[in-house]
């Protein structure tokens, strides 16, 4: 079985998105089909636009797990993760596309080829997605998981503090 890195390191970066800002309009999935392969075809994308709710949606794409659980289901070791950014590469010529790290992945962030019946996994563009870059509503991020964290406390603190006053009968 391939090595997988024993902790995630915090300077590891991922796209992350905002569900407050998502519009769902799935341009994301376009831009990343149209770098990776060329064509715009979504269901050739990296990363992928889900509808939670009438009126909520999320991109997904890989979080870089560590240990990876998808280069641990890999029974042909065609998959790897970088040490340095975490990034899961695939060796297309080892993968038959048995999906079983598409079966192991929490996130489903790991599609099969329609065409090429290997997987594909978000490989962040080399450190400048794409994705994030054309997002008009700005709902894409590439952070750090430490930041992401950050963001969350203080998405969480102001929503306490809010609800606080609303139960104090005092108007925010």
């Amino acid at each position: 079985m391939a090595s997988v890195p024993a902790a995630r390191p915090a300077k590891w970066k991922l796209v992350d998105c905002d569900p407050d800002k998502c519009t769902g309009c799935t341009i994301c999935e376009y831009i990343c089909s149209l770098t990776k392969e060329d064509v715009f075809n979504a269901h050739k994308s990296r990363i992928r636009t889900t509808r939670l709710h009438p009126l909520v949606n999320i991109s997904i794409t890989c979080r870089l797990c560590s240990p990876a659980p998808c280069v641990t289901a890999c029974p042909r070791d065609s998959l790897t993760q970088s040490e340095e950014t975490g990034v899961i590469m695939i060796d297309d010529d080892k993968c038959d596309g048995c999906s079983w790290c598409i079966e192991a992945c929490d996130y489903g962030a790991i599609t099969l080829h329609p065409e090429k019946k290997v997987v594909r996994i978000c490989d962040l563009c080399d450190g400048d997605p794409e994705c994030v870059k054309w997002c008009p509503e700005e709902a894409l991020d590439f952070i750090t998981r430490d930041l992401m964290a950050q963001k969350a406390r203080i998405t969480v603190t102001k929503k306490l503090f809010k609800e606080a006053m609303e139960a104090a009968g005092i108007k925010v």
